[in-house]
């Protein structure tokens, strides 16, 4: 089994910790006397986010998007990093203002490291070294993925919001990764189950394309889908030993299928668009299920979480719950501007690992894989 990425522990530290945090060297650890504010920044892909944290309750959280791809049916690297670097200014300022406090409260600078577009990556890395620096505090980087995960522990103001319990299994599933991961505690996250080749986003959007809908399919299928017929249509799904996917397969089952409609009425597809899009929606979202569902058995583990872009996804939310009505397990879910890629899930995985005093050195560079 591979664990997710962990960082090494590094010797960094800012010259003057906050007045609100004592220093324990002999256990690592910061002792919290004060709510601590966390700036957190997001590049990894084409949004620029910036979000700002009290404890682990989220303060603000900007997202600018870029809409220069979906004339190229699907993210351009070079253009993702200019785009990052003309929003990423205007957008943690505006994160702090509305967060009501001082760039002078932050305690830490969080921002994601990897996995990612290298360019993107290394506009939010380049910034927060610069601003952790020029602000003397701690610098923090972060796993995307393991954010993804640590989303769910994003508290309401009110402290009322449930939280998942350790150890949990998560299903994380976005365009670029597809996993079943044990969370045994906010850092110690076991891949249980991944992709062999393509993601369950990846699906998602190929088979959009296909149909010729415009990018980003994956919302389309879900929007449109909704009035179709999910029994319509039936495609091949992978036998795939042991937890791990595959998407390949039934990504050519629906080109074929399509290929040989399209040889007989031109029309088909407009014609069916909302079955067809119910139909492979239902393939995926089934194929999901089936192997979360054995890692359920496998494990004994009753509290199921999803996260990632495609957890936005209307078909996939209704199903956790009604394997949760059913008894199946305990479904957790993350608030819909928390499914797809944010820096409030950055802060928040920020704020564990300052508490643990898991700092970052200036040195380090960003991961795209």
């Amino acid at each position: 089994m591979n664990n997710i990425q962990k960082s090494e522990k590094t010797t960094y530290r800012p010259k003057h910790t906050p007045d609100y945090f004592t220093y324990r060297p002999c256990k690592q650890k910061l002792r919290k006397i004060m709510p601590v504010y966390i700036l957190g920044i997001e590049s990894s892909c084409d949004d620029t986010s910036a979000a700002v944290i009290r404890d682990n309750v989220i303060l603000s959280n900007i997202i600018a998007n870029q809409q220069v791809h979906s004339a190229f049916g699907g993210v351009v690297p070079e253009l993702a990093s200019r785009a990052h670097q003309q929003n990423i200014i205007p957008v943690i300022h505006e994160a702090i203002r509305q967060a009501g406090i001082s760039k002078h409260q932050l305690g830490a600078v969080a921002f994601t490291r990897g996995p990612g577009l290298l360019g993107s990556l290394l506009v939010g890395t380049s910034f927060a070294k610069a601003f952790a620096l020029s602000l003397d505090i701690p610098l923090i980087e972060i796993d995307h993925m393991q954010a993804h995960i640590l989303a769910h522990f994003i508290q309401q103001d009110d402290g009322s919001r449930q939280l998942p319990e350790f150890p949990f299994l998560c299903l994380t599933v976005s365009g670029g990764h597809t996993q079943i991961v044990r969370v045994n505690n906010y850092f110690d996250m076991q891949v249980i189950g991944r992709t062999i080749d393509d993601a369950a986003g990846e699906a998602f959007d190929k088979a959009a394309k296909i149909m010729g809908l415009p990018y980003p399919g994956g919302p389309l299928i879900d929007k449109f889908g909704k009035d179709g017929n999910s029994e319509a249509f039936r495609f091949s799904k992978p036998s795939i030993p042991s937890l791990d996917y595959s998407f390949s397969g039934l990504k050519t089952s629906f080109l074929y299928f399509l290929r040989d409609r399209l040889k007989e009425d031109k029309g088909f597809i407009e014609t069916n668009k909302a079955d067809l899009c119910a139909s492979i929606q239902h393939a995926i979202i089934s194929t999901l299920m089936d192997k979360l569902m054995l890692a359920v058995e496998q494990t004994g583990i009753r509290q199921v979480a999803i996260a990632g872009g495609v957890s936005a996804n209307s078909s996939l939310r209704e199903t956790m719950l009604k394997l949760e009505r059913s008894g199946h397990f305990k479904a957790f879910i993350p608030e819909f501007r928390y499914s797809t890629d944010n820096a409030a899930m950055i802060a928040v995985a920020g704020y564990f690992r300052f508490l643990e005093g898991r700092f970052s050195d200036l040195s380090l560079a960003p991961y795209s894989r």
